[in-house]
């Protein structure tokens, strides 16, 4: 037991899985006072679906592994009830994004708003010091910077520390990542080890709370006379009508499902909410050269007054790119070196310099 861990209470986001759980497994051993944590964050039978969804971080089988992973550990568990704060802050912002004809990520923030915000502020009333999930990603201060720094993990297929960048320095402050430096065929071997029920258990990779994966679905259910205020806008090709879509919120930048055969690989190339069009164009009309991006959060440094040479990643499972960001008023700018294909606005462009995350932003607008 070392000296920093001795006497020190961390609360573990336990979502049932073999991550959480190991993460969990490890603290333990390394003699901290752990108390693990599960969320539920939303009612099945509220966002349709999956019902008897099994997987998810919210299910029941969830909740039941989470639980019997603690007993196994003999530290206490706890499910607190978030439903209304993730109603508001994770799910309705995911349907105004789309309304908006975006392309939201909810994990953002529900990192943000949900694990760093709401059980941040449980885990204190709890008395604890620290909150620790099983990301694949790493928490440093860095003294030179005087900043907590969020860093990528060692395993670079499972990294996660773009879903991390508009976590605040505070908060980062009382975060521990025990994951950072592992792989997760590692972390099943600890699980097996330890003898935890998740050790085999499978990943879910769908959004939580659109369990089925069929956002139109979701969509349909959640927002009310949807169909008549959206359907049957017009699919546009170099000025032309070509034909007609079901409505724009179910389209996105890139996709080429559901807007026809044209002769020519067609992709959206862009959507208009205000007159309902969904523009098509060729794959050379997904490429781009600049970006703003709002919201922004500083991560590893304390501001941007400066351009900088960074490298750009526009979503999770992205390549990043050489380019440079320039402050602009209410948020940066970012040009690529070379052009990027479908970048869409509502994603989160997230700024690295090595494997260090300097900041982040919520894509606004598409230039060039």
């Amino acid at each position: 037991m070392n000296s920093e861990s001795k006497r020190t209470t961390v609360v573990v986001a336990m979502s049932g899985g073999v991550d959480s759980s190991v993460a969990a497994a490890l603290l333990l051993e390394q003699g901290y006072n752990v108390v693990g944590v599960t969320m539920k964050t939303y009612d099945f039978d509220e966002v349709g679906g999956n019902v008897q969804n099994e997987v998810s971080c919210c299910g029941l089988g969830a909740m039941q592994d989470a639980r019997l992973v603690a007993s196994k550990l003999g530290i206490p568990h706890y499910v607190v009830d978030f439903r209304e704060a993730f109603g508001h802050k994770v799910v309705d912002y995911f349907v105004g994004e789309y309304l908006d004809g975006k392309t939201p990520n909810p994990c953002i923030m529900c990192n943000r708003d949900i694990k760093w915000g709401e059980l941040l502020r449980k885990a204190e009333a709890l008395g604890a010091q620290y909150v620790a999930t099983g990301h694949y990603a790493q928490v440093r201060l860095d003294e030179k910077r005087n900043r907590f720094v969020v860093s990528r993990g060692r395993y670079s297929l499972k990294d996660q520390s773009y879903a991390l960048w508009a976590v605040s320095q505070p908060a980062l402050r009382k975060t521990l990542f025990p994951l950072g430096q592992m792989t997760k065929p590692e972390v099943r071997e600890l699980a097996l080890k330890y003898g935890l029920r998740t050790a085999q258990k499978e990943e879910s990779y769908e959004i939580c709370f659109v369990a089925d994966n069929d956002y139109e679905r979701f969509l349909r259910e959640r927002v009310g006379q949807l169909d008549r205020e959206i359907a049957g806008g017009d699919i546009v090709s170099d000025g032309n009508v070509v034909g007609r879509h079901d409505g724009y919120p179910f389209y996105t930048i890139g996709q080429r499902k559901g807007i026809g055969a044209h002769g020519a690989k067609m992709y959206v190339t862009g959507i208009d909410k205000d007159t309902n069009v969904v523009n098509i164009g060729r794959e050379q009309e997904l490429f781009h050269s600049s970006l703003t991006a709002t919201d922004a959060n500083w991560v590893g440094i304390a501001g941007l007054d400066t351009p900088r040479k960074v490298h750009a990643q526009v979503r999770y499972k992205d390549h990043p790119e050489a380019a440079t960001v320039y402050p602009i008023e209410g948020g940066f700018r970012v040009e690529f070196d070379q052009p990027k294909r479908a970048i869409a606005p509502g994603q989160s462009v997230v700024l690295y310099e090595d494997d260090d995350v300097l900041g982040g932003g919520i894509i606004d607008k598409v230039l060039m």
